[in-house]
């Protein structure tokens, strides 16, 4: 079942992401979040930590998720 944050989030909107330096914007958001949790999960280090910033702010349901501080 889905939560309520998930229910609330239009599929149509753009997502800007922005992480080690390239910016990317995305028509879907589930895609999005896949990319991220995938670079997440097969990076060690800096990299990791950068996709998991843009990860976390993904599924807080942020328009622009950045893994700048």
């Amino acid at each position: 079942m889905l939560k309520t944050p998930e229910l609330a989030m239009p599929r149509t909107r753009k997502i800007t992401t922005v992480c080690n330096g390239k910016r990317e914007v995305w028509t879907d958001y589930e895609q999005a979040k896949a990319y991220f949790l995938e670079v997440m999960m097969s990076t060690d280090g800096e990299g990791h930590d950068r996709a998991e910033c843009v990860y976390i702010q993904l599924i807080h349901g942020l328009n622009e998720c950045s893994d700048e501080d």
